[in-house]
């Protein structure tokens, strides 16, 4: 299990910011789930330093984006099945989740 300590950029410049939005891009969404429950524990607990609970929830913001965006992407791709006037197979169309 990750700790979300292990989470924050050791520095605050735009640099390093920068590069850890880029180390959120890559993540699967297995793993930025799980960083983001480590983050969310940690910020539940109330232990962690004011400034180290924005910069974790910051974070914790930023791997929910990416999460959501992950699972937009994979509801795009999920397609139904149509059938025609005999109920067999007529194709596929685009799955309406609302």
């Amino acid at each position: 299990m990750t700790s979300a300590r292990s989470a924050v950029p050791a520095s605050t410049d735009a640099g390093a910011a920068e590069q850890d939005l880029a180390s959120i891009r890559d993540l699967p969404f297995e793993r930025a789930l799980e960083q983001l429950e480590g983050i969310v524990r940690s910020l539940e607990k109330g232990d962690v330093p004011l400034d180290e609970s924005v910069a974790i929830y910051e974070r914790g913001e930023a791997l929910k984006r990416h999460c959501d965006a992950l699972l937009q992407r994979a509801e795009a791709r999920i397609q139904k099945i149509t059938l025609g006037a005999d109920g067999k197979a007529a194709g596929t169309a685009p799955l309406d989740v609302e």
